[in-house]
């Protein structure tokens, strides 16, 4: 008697090989779409690794509402250095260093120039919950993400997405905080961060069940650095509202605000 799970037909039944083909066309798409939208993300934001050059800030003069100071980008002139304070031009030297924030001096660094003991205090805060508290990549920039997207943050979330991609934070997730989507389906410990995310920004209170999954996920003292991470961005993105931080010329907003 012929077996039930026989083919009847090429068409229905590939080959080993055909089917090998297919998986490996499907992977090769799905890495070039994170490529692709990694390479999208950083075109746009290569400003805030570079700064805004002369004329990109004479364009940004005529389109920046008229208390935007030109050259910093915010209400207020970003402070020279040479009438900073010893404790100041250390503090203005480490944020303007390549590599030391993702921005720079165009952001809240910037800001925060006004209050260096402040800005030194807070700058190592912010290093050791993004690199020494042992919280994974992956799971940082999601919380860093959930935080901008409830702070309606355009400059926060600009900076974070590329990061988010590198950290290999799935596109649809990135979406699904960006558009405030459903997260059924999505990795259980992703979705963990953006539920915790979305109660505490948006709804101003954490339910039992949510509080417990991100618990039994993470574990009680990961947990509190999480939050206090989200906590810490939370805080840049007051700053940034309040003196109304401005993109850099040229650059088109990557969230989708009312």
């Amino acid at each position: 008697m012929a077996s039930t799970n026989s083919c009847s037909s090429r068409r229905r039944c590939p080959s080993p090989a055909r089917s090998a083909h297919r998986l490996i066309r499907s992977r090769s798409s799905n890495r070039r779409e994170v490529h692709m939208r990694i390479a999208l993300v950083l075109a746009a934001t290569l400003p805030f690794v570079f700064g805004v050059p002369p004329a990109a800030a004479q364009t940004a003069a005529t389109t920046m509402p008229a208390d935007i100071d030109p050259q910093s980008g915010f209400r207020l002139p970003l402070p020279k250095r040479e009438e900073l304070d010893e404790l100041g031009k250390k503090v203005y030297d480490e944020a303007s260093t390549p590599g030391k924030s993702l921005v720079g001096l165009q952001g809240p660094s910037g800001i925060r120039l006004y209050s260096p003991k402040t800005s030194q205090w807070l700058t190592s805060l912010n290093r050791h919950l993004r690199f020494e508290a042992g919280i994974a990549p992956r799971i940082r920039e999601i919380a860093i993400l959930i935080t901008a997207r409830e702070m309606d943050s355009q400059f926060e979330w600009a900076a974070h997405e590329p990061e988010a991609l590198k950290a290999g934070v799935p596109p649809q997730t990135i979406d699904a905080i960006k558009y405030r989507r459903g997260i059924d389906g999505l990795d259980e410990r992703d979705a963990a961060v953006i539920a915790l995310g979305r109660q505490i920004w948006r709804d101003h209170r954490v339910d039992s069940a949510t509080f417990a999954n991100a618990k039994a996920l993470f574990g009680p003292h990961q947990l509190v650095d999480i939050v206090l991470l989200m906590g810490n961005y939370s805080g840049t993105a007051a700053l940034l509202t309040a003196f109304d931080m401005q993109l850099p010329a040229g650059k088109k907003p990557l969230l989708p605000t009312p």
